[in-house]
């Protein structure tokens, strides 16, 4: 098998599939240095201050002459003198494509009475600020399988009882778009289609009045909403009490529903990557992506996120808007970034990770090229702000940090019923109400953190599967999820803490 991966004809750099000593030659390229697995290679000479291709696109500008043979990296690649700002085609709808012809591929899923369909069925309860946190884990807790085995025993088709809690909720401008985004994120939680019910427990004095949310969200409470807050109830031993009370009630009906075959069109996934490396880009990224391609095919949709960790690769996406006015909410989201790291005192190129150097990527253009296979190619139909409900089909836009936990949360607040996960370098990450899947980028990783890996993309680096044989394989086990087999993550437990809002805005 060939030692490098050459991704396009242009590119300066090949990639690594294995450690690679210097001294060696492979293929008539003498190698200068240790280059490791997942790792960049100088293809021929580059010129100090020349552009830097892979996947023939800038991934940066060599800080020093560089050699044939040598090591590309930090020590000689960074985003230039103008910090990447060079000129991107955006290229607006340059590569819309004909809508592919409509396939009907089903799951076992559970149908809801409006007509939505779910891939879990829990019970959840929600905090309208940190101090009624403990009290709303102290309900879940109850009803834990783990601790409290025999308090589900009778409800079967109950998935869980799980407390989503965070950080904030007061101290912030009551008026401002940080509160906005809280109760967007928290009104997308109390209406998922995962959830049969959901408390929503506060403490009274909060700025994030419960009911000015409920008036703010459009919603009213009812059979499956419950809210209450800790003064009014009188106390935390109370107010445990309550909610403990009205989980009880919830859970016969709650039980009562059943799977039968829906339409994979009910399927909308959140993607994400996180502890990326440098074989993201070549393995389960796009692989991901050949299962997006799949998934819209059979009239699913699938949610790209993580505006830091597009940034760069934008123009990729602006080409298949189906309308300017999609691609112009793109770029003006990028903008925002811009400005916002540059008021926060820091930059776009603080991301990659540490872990993601390590793993081989160099600079957030690098990254974020890689990053952006995730989305796969069909025509992009529409950009939401973070929280925003997900009403288009097909493929779809929202914005949001690259911390995986607040950018998924920001998509299950939008409708995401799953999540796919891709990695490189092993992030333990799982998610509730909606199941993740965890995509592994490389074998020694997959032989390494099995148990918390659902599938290995990374036979296509060692040549043994294509990224289309790869992509069938994770339609089918995103299929296979949603009908209600357990993901490793959700074995293990995961999804509780994973619950994060993003929080934008002074704290008061």
């Amino acid at each position: 098998m060939n030692p490098f991966i050459r991704l396009h004809p242009q590119d300066d750099v090949l990639i690594a599939r294995t450690q690679l000593l210097g001294g060696s030659s492979v293929e008539g390229l003498a190698v200068r240095g240790l280059i490791p697995p997942g790792h960049k290679i100088a293809a021929r000479a580059i010129a100090a201050g020349a552009p830097v291709r892979r996947y023939n696109q800038i991934i940066g500008f060599a800080s020093q002459a560089i050699a044939a043979g040598e090591h590309v990296h930090t020590h000689n690649l960074d985003m230039g003198p103008n910090k990447g700002d060079f000129a991107r085609d955006y290229a607006i709808g340059a590569d819309v494509q004909p809508e592919p012809p409509r396939q009907h591929a089903s799951f076992l899923g559970i149908r809801r009475e409006d007509g939505r369909v779910a891939t879990r069925n829990y019970i959840g309860i929600l905090s309208s600020v940190n101090c009624s946190a403990t009290a709303a884990r102290a309900i879940a807790d109850h009803f834990s399988r783990q601790n409290h085995p025999a308090a589900l025993a009778e409800f079967p088709q109950v998935d869980g009882v799980v407390a989503l809690t965070h950080g904030t909720g007061c101290g912030m401008d009551t008026d401002g778009v940080g509160l906005q985004i809280l109760q967007r994120t928290l009104a997308g939680y109390a209406t998922h289609a995962n959830f049969w019910g959901v408390l929503v427990v506060g403490l009274g004095c909060e700025a994030n009045q419960i009911n000015a949310w409920l008036a703010h969200s459009r919603l009213r409470e009812g059979d499956t909403l419950k809210v209450f807050n800790i003064q009014d109830t009188g106390g935390t031993a109370k107010t445990v009490a309550k909610g403990i009370a009205l989980v009880k009630d919830m859970l016969p009906r709650a039980n009562a529903v059943k799977r039968e075959p829906c339409s994979a069109e009910h399927i909308t996934l959140g993607l994400q990557c996180g502890g990326s490396d440098g074989y993201s880009g070549i393995s389960a990224n796009p692989a991901l992506g050949a299962a997006v391609d799949l998934l819209v095919a059979h009239g699913g949709s699938a949610i790209l996120s993580e505006t830091p960790e597009i940034y760069g690769a934008e123009h990729l996406l602006t080409r298949r808007a189906v309308r300017p006015e999609v691609a112009e909410k793109l770029i003006a989201r990028i903008r925002w970034w811009e400005h916002y790291t540059q008021i926060n005192d820091g930059e776009m190129n603080n991301n990659p990770s540490p872990g993601n150097k390590a793993g081989g990527l160099t600079t957030i253009l690098e990254k974020s090229l890689g990053a952006v296979a995730k989305g796969g190619t069909r025509n992009l139909q529409a950009v939401y702000e973070y929280a925003e409900p997900v009403t288009a089909r097909g493929f779809v836009y929202m914005d949001t940090p690259g911390y995986d936990p607040v950018s998924a949360t920001g998509q299950v607040a939008g409708g995401a019923n799953l999540i796919c996960f891709t990695t490189g370098r092993g992030s333990a990450y799982g998610c509730a109400p909606s199941p993740s899947l965890k995509l592994a980028t490389n074998s020694n990783l997959w032989r390494r953190q099995e148990d918390d890996m659902d599938i290995n993309c990374g036979e296509i680096i060692d040549g043994s599967c294509s990224v289309a044989e790869m992509g069938q394989r994770i339609f089918e086990m995103v299929l296979a999820t949603a009908s209600g087999n357990a993901s490793k993550s959700e074995r293990h437990g995961y999804g509780q803490n994973e619950f994060v809002p993003w929080q934008v805005g002074a704290v008061m």
